[in-house]
């Protein structure tokens, strides 16, 4: 049982997004709710707040009277269900559902406790509110996907419940729920927020830090193919740049290379004194796609951690408005659903991981041209060279994928356009960069997967399973458990999907 308290850490947030377990609110958390809901109701008696007693947007100079203020609140949840696309997928709903919870739990909404309630249940039950990928801009937060998750809790809407697309009436009715009844200003409360792009987020930070270790033993079993010196990795070379990614990146490769019987030492060879060769038969220094690695994805780590550090700070965060400050009895208009922090983050993780992807690309490439890394047969071929192709066919797979994700990498951050009678005259456009950023990564995961299966081709050929570092022995297993060492062509696209699914899952 997880418990949700006044602060959320983004791996306690994981844990319960990617986990089984059921969450319970703190009586901390639920009395500071009611508190904030009764002194909103107390204080808005007299008092112009927008979004309780005015309408909405380009809208709030209309006054609303007292007898249609609820209604007005239905009225902004059916209008703003208006998204259009893919579903998202149950993933990043249950995440857009913790992260909208937490922020209402921190008492400066002025919400009906009931809404924790049914928002809590939702996660418990695994029921997933439908909620398209298209609609928001990212400025009043989320409005568009939000107001889908707010249907729900109205009783209206869809939700996928036990596999099944269903009405979200009948749905409640099996599990026993009832829908909430707007009170004060729910509906505003539950769309006003940068609760969906938060919540993609997490996800992608999650999986780019798999992708991350994924890449860093890719490029370890690739130093262990040719041989590579190992003085690149080394704690003295990379400790004379200042960077911490860089460092930690050379680090982890040292660290799964420990064992390996196939890096070699410079002084060992070069630096023996015993060779008089004019034209040297083996590579002085290795391409960079080689000897770089900490340099290359030393700045992707510190970009993911310095995403996963916005994220938890957003979800933590108030990002409502108008803010009710019951501490200082007042109510405070502003702009905190504004997305632009998650914006800016996302744009810059998927160019990060659009960068691995390339690497990993350039990687395939090295092996799968003999001419270059003159160890092994065109296209890692262990068949017959003219009658069967390889890695072949694949390799085009991983270069239209690399080539996607690259047009991709293109910022959201700064493509605003001025919408809502120019009352939102600029916007984030979050939600659209975090969706875009998860394409990238799951792009990403495609070209690790033709990598990988090209790597353990590669090992068989040279005859190298023996001398492997045990990291890369244990990968090297795994994989041929989902595909074994072929010859003859066969069709690859099931196996790439399984090796996917294994990176993804591991």
């Amino acid at each position: 049982m997880n418990t949700i308290n006044e602060f959320l850490s983004l791996k306690e947030f994981e844990s319960i997004i990617f986990g089984t377990d059921k969450i319970e609110i703190s009586e901390v958390v639920l009395n500071k709710v009611n508190e904030s809901f009764n002194f909103l109701k107390d204080f808005s008696e007299n008092k112009i707040i927008y979004g309780v007693n005015t309408g909405f947007g380009p809208m709030a100079q209309y006054r609303i009277k007292d007898e249609d203020r609820n209604q007005l609140q239905y009225n902004l949840i059916r209008s703003h269900s208006s998204g259009v696309g893919k579903p998202l997928s149950p993933l990043f709903v249950k995440s857009a559902i913790l992260a909208r919870l937490n922020t209402l739990s921190l008492g400066c909404s002025g919400v009906h406790p009931s809404v924790i309630h049914l928002m809590k249940e939702l996660i418990n039950r695994d029921i997933t509110p439908l909620i398209f990928e298209h609609g928001g801009v990212g400025a009043s937060g989320d409005l568009v996907q939000l107001a889908h998750l707010a249907l729900v809790l109205i009783g209206e809407g869809e939700v996928f419940y036990k596999g099944e697309r269903k009405l979200t009436k009948e749905v409640f009715e099996i599990e026993n729920l009832k829908p909430i009844q707007v009170e004060i200003r729910e509906g505003l409360a539950l769309m006003n927020g940068t609760s969906v792009m938060t919540g993609i987020g997490v996800v992608n930070v999650h999986n780019a830090n798999k992708l991350l270790d994924w890449s860093i033993k890719c490029s370890c079993a690739i130093n262990e193919l040719v041989k590579a010196y190992d003085d690149h990795l080394s704690e003295e070379l990379n400790g004379a740049k200042r960077h911490k990614g860089q460092q930690e990146v050379a680090k982890r490769m040292r660290d799964n290379l420990s064992d390996s019987a196939l890096v070699r030492k410079r002084e060992e060879h070069l630096y023996s004194g015993s060779n008089n060769e004019s034209v040297f038969k083996e590579k002085v220094q290795e391409y960079y796609s080689i000897r770089c690695v900490p340099q290359i994805l030393g700045p992707v780590l510190e970009t993911i951690n310095n995403v996963s550090t916005v994220l938890e700070d957003e979800f933590n965060s108030a990002n409502d408005n108008p803010i009710i400050d019951v501490k200082n009895k007042h109510v405070y208009h502003g702009g905190n659903f504004h997305g632009d922090y998650i914006s800016l983050e996302m744009d810059k993780l998927k160019i990060v991981i659009t960068k691995l992807t390339m690497l990993a690309e350039r990687q395939l490439n090295y092996l799968m041209n003999s001419k270059i890394n003159e160890i092994l047969p065109p296209f890692v071929n262990l068949g017959k060279l003219g009658f069967n192709f390889g890695m072949q066919g694949v390799q085009f797979t991983a270069t239209s994928t690399t080539a996607e994700s690259q047009m991709l990498s293109n910022p959201m951050y700064v493509h605003s356009i001025p919408n809502n009678n120019d009352n939102q005259d600029i916007v984030s456009m979050g939600t659209n960069s975090a969706v875009i950023t998860s394409k990238v990564i799951e792009n990403a995961f495609e070209v690790l997967s033709i990598e990988l299966i090209t790597i353990v081709q590669a090992i068989d050929y040279l005859e190298q399973k023996d001398q492997i570092s045990s990291v890369t022995r244990k990968i090297y297993d795994d994989v041929r458990a989902i595909i074994a060492e072929f010859k003859d062509d066969q069709v690859m696209y099931p196996f790439v999907q399984n090796v996917k699914a294994y990176l993804m899952n591991k």
